[in-house]
């Protein structure tokens, strides 16, 4: 494999929305990474792409690193948070959620609807089972926080009632 063909592979891999990448054949093995080690960082950063090319083992490997370019997705840009009010109910398993009983039908609940304890918000598909997510308590739904045949998952925030 030539200088060439690794930095094509390089920039391909620095454009897309991979973290890691390894190709290996009879005589080369790459490793790309955009993976930083840390766990915690305070922003978030776009670091290099790490190619590690082995040679035959009669050589040592060869590293290879290049400055990262600027990144080709734009950073969303800090828009004034406004929360709306109430306590919000989390899905309670990893599912597709749906907010109406069938394609045909109303959706369960809408912002402004007033809910009673129990009553259903949505369903969630988890294994071609249909659980029902039924309100808490009694209230008013001020925000449905995710939409129609969404991949959901254990924790996240469904609808927000006052």
């Amino acid at each position: 494999m030539n200088i060439q063909e690794i930095k094509d592979l390089m920039s391909q891999f620095d454009q897309s929305s991979l973290r890691e990448f390894t190709y290996q054949n009879a005589t080369d093995a790459l490793s790309f990474s955009k993976n930083t080690g840390s766990v915690a960082s305070p922003q978030p950063a776009t670091p290099a792409p790490v190619v590690q090319e082995v040679a035959p083992a009669v050589e040592s490997p060869v590293v290879l690193a290049e400055e990262p370019a600027t990144p080709s997705v734009p950073a969303p840009e800090a828009a004034p948070a406004v929360a709306a009010e109430g306590e919000v109910v989390e899905s309670p398993l990893v599912g597709v959620a749906y907010l109406a009983s069938g394609p045909d039908k109303p959706a369960f609940v809408q912002v402004g609807d007033s809910v009673s304890k129990g009553q259903t918000l949505l369903i969630i598909e988890a294994m071609k089972v249909m659980n029902e997510v039924p309100a808490p308590r009694d209230g008013i739904v001020t925000e449905i926080l995710v939409s129609n045949e969404e991949m959901v998952e254990f924790g996240k925030g469904l609808v927000r009632i006052k």
